[in-house]
């Protein structure tokens, strides 16, 4: 498999045999991992890959920087309220970003320090075994935006965390701490950051060393949950993207770009 195609991401092999793949969300502002244009597709085919790679036993997810991701590119969201071929091409992206993790057959592990937002925050909350620092800032930006909270939210929220916490955090947009996220049971493990990595990689190396066919299909059948959630997903996904056609979304970037509250 040619990882060298990959823009955005840094792809290495570690672990036993190296059949561990890291992979890192590069911070190509030098401060977060973003997603553009070439970002948001790339790390919805990574997935497919690792799947397909029959050297590769688990796949480790983490960003580069100052996070672990910073949301899309303002200008990414800006294509997508203008240009229906835009908002079309990202709407499929979004939806093979979900299902393309969900359908990976190898086991896959986030490790989450710092903002974690956006299409990044998706992976690593689909992630197999999400782990995060205690203070890691976890955030579905969607109704700030001015968009319904589309992405990976229908799908996994209620599921990990409980109706009621996630109606809270994702109609407020409420951050939630690393260890408040274990708390509540929306990430597996809450670690202090100087720790986050090697236990990220404990995991994976732990993964890669199981019963191949016994871990793969015990995700699989586990995952049965999240596809049983599939309309839910599909339907806010839907909403999310005709917000993008709507006047909100235009409101929702200005007042990011100028660093105040929006007026909706």
């Amino acid at each position: 498999m040619d990882y060298s195609r990959y823009q955005t991401l840094a792809i290495s092999r570690r672990g036993p045999n190296d059949a561990v793949l890291d992979i890192q969300m590069k911070a190509l502002n030098g401060k977060l991992p973003t997603a553009g244009h070439v970002g948001h597709r790339e790390l919805a085919a990574i997935w497919r890959d690792v799947g397909e790679d029959e050297t590769v036993r688990c796949a480790v997810l983490r960003g580069e920087g100052l996070g672990f991701s910073g949301g899309g590119d303002l200008a990414l969201v800006q294509d997508m309220a203008d240009d229906f071929e835009v908002r079309s091409r990202v709407w499929k992206e979004a939806r093979d970003l979900v299902y393309n993790i969900i359908n990976c057959d190898k086991p896959i592990v986030s490790a989450l320090h710092g903002p974690a937002v956006g299409a990044g925050l998706v992976a690593g909350l689909l992630a197999d075994i999400s782990i995060a620092s205690k203070s890691a800032k976890i955030v579905d930006g969607h109704t700030r935006l001015g968009v319904a909270a589309g992405d990976h939210a229908a799908i996994v929220w209620p599921l990990l965390c409980g109706m009621a916490k996630a109606k809270y955090h994702l109609l407020l947009c409420e951050p939630v701490s690393g260890l408040e996220a274990e708390r509540i049971g929306l990430v597996s493990l809450a670690v202090e950051e100087g720790e986050l990595l090697a236990k990220a990689y404990e995991v994976a190396d732990a993964l890669a060393l199981g019963s191949q066919s016994a871990i793969r299909w015990t995700k699989y059948a586990l995952n049965n949950w999240l596809r049983q959630a599939g309309p839910s997903f599909d339907t806010s996904l839907a909403l999310e993207f005709m917000g993008f056609a709507g006047p909100d979304v235009k409101e929702g970037v200005a007042s990011l770009r100028e660093r105040r509250a929006p007026k909706f």
